[in-house]
């Protein structure tokens, strides 16, 4: 019998899912939880076999969670649900060492065929969304460019920025013309979206 622990801050979500897993023959849902900081006391007093976990939760994500899992309770995989498909997120998973990454709207049979392979030392991850974080590759961005770039996606001007960062106008400027050069964007809104939507903000 495969022991699940389930986090997830929906209600429902997290009633239809334990649901629908008690139905397999080999699964047994053993607690849930709806915050990220009740999976580790969670698991470590129920011991599951593996922790299905939601990527957005209140109090901690659920990468963080994963992470904290991995280092203390090695013997508790884990299996990430999220609604984000986004190339970053699945990068962010794998360094986190998550055992399987899948989103949410995969059909129900998806979900326990991959508890399974999670359960016996098996690393899931959807192929597309591999296939796509695979293809993105690193942040070509420095620290400070993302700093930069993440206070123009606040709606910060150039001003603001400089002021706040002590630097010149100037200065900024070259650092968002280096940001949208790095990323083959059209101008600073599109490297905003490309920024995003790989999640490197």
């Amino acid at each position: 019998m495969i022991r699940v622990l389930l986090a997830e801050d929906m209600h429902m979500v997290r009633g239809a899912l334990a649901a629908l897993l008690n139905l397999e023959s080999d699964i047994e849902v053993v607690a849930q939880v709806a915050s990220g900081a009740d999976i580790l006391p969670t698991a470590t007093a129920c011991r599951p076999d593996v922790a299905i976990i939601d990527i957005d939760l209140p109090e901690k994500d659920g990468l963080t969670a994963a992470g904290e899992l991995h280092e203390h309770l090695p013997g508790c995989r884990t299996l990430i649900l999220t609604s984000l498909g986004r190339p970053g997120t699945v990068r962010r998973a794998l360094d986190a060492k998550v055992n399987g990454f899948l989103l949410k709207d995969a059909p129900s049979d998806k979900l326990a065929n991959a508890l399974r392979s999670v359960a016996i030392g098996r690393r899931v991850i959807d192929s597309e969304l591999a296939l796509s974080a695979w293809e993105t590759g690193d942040c070509p961005l420095t620290p400070r460019e993302i700093e930069i770039l993440r206070l123009a996606a606040r709606g910060r001007t150039v001003a603001d920025i400089a002021a706040e960062l002590f630097l010149s106008a100037g200065t900024v400027r070259n650092y968002l013309a280096a940001v949208v050069t790095k990323l083959n964007a059209r101008n600073r809104v599109d490297a905003i979206r490309i920024a995003t939507d790989s999640d490197w903000l």
